[in-house]
């Protein structure tokens, strides 16, 4: 089974890597229900001041400011099973 993996429009980067890993990739604002998906990956911009994030998702949440597609890579196989 593919698992689906939710990414901010900007991580062109981490979209192309991911597909090239065979995940199924989708835009994280059209997503919808997170809870569809494997893994949620956010640029860090949305986060409030005091470093809480809005979302509610049971899929782990990926912050890739400073990361490499590669490193988010490397995370979500690490993190999805």
């Amino acid at each position: 089974m593919t698992k689906r993996i939710a990414v901010e429009q900007s991580l062109t980067n981490v979209t192309q890597a991911l597909r090239e890993k065979g995940y199924e990739v989708i835009d994280f604002k059209s997503a919808g229900d997170l809870n569809n998906c494997s893994a949620c990956v956010v640029t860090g911009m949305d986060s409030n001041v005091m470093g809480m994030q809005e979302l509610s998702a049971k899929a782990p949440i990926i912050e890739a400011s400073g990361l490499s597609a590669d490193e988010v890579c490397r995370e979500i196989e690490e993190r999805v099973q």
